[in-house]
């Protein structure tokens, strides 16, 4: 899977909801997201943070909604994205949320 080249990690984020409708042929990206950021190696990144799915049968969008620990929220729709995509913007937040992640590129 090429969304696995890098390590997720969730250290700035408190929430993540992942929603979609199974049976809509542009929810890919979307369950593959949920698998990464559901693993168990990401997931002890960070045991606080709760991640929640939710199936709906709808045929509503795939939508990804991210809270982080300071109150602010990313909201990414998963048919308008690939899998390293919605990592990538994941990732580029809470490197810039986390002082030790900037510490750690000065060097």
């Amino acid at each position: 899977m090429a969304a696995s080249r890098g390590a997720v990690v969730l250290k700035t984020v408190k929430k993540i909801i992942v929603q979609f409708c199974p049976f809509e042929s542009n929810v890919r990206s979307t369950r593959e997201f949920l698998i990464m950021v559901g693993s168990e190696k990401a997931r002890a990144t960070n045991m606080n943070c709760e991640v929640f799915t939710e199936v709906k049968h709808d045929r509503s969008e795939p939508t990804v909604d991210i809270t982080f620990v300071d109150g602010e929220r990313l909201m990414m729709k998963g048919s308008k994205l690939t899998t390293q995509e919605m990592l990538s913007a994941l990732q580029t937040r809470c490197s810039a949320k986390d002082p030790q992640a900037k510490a750690g590129d000065k060097k």
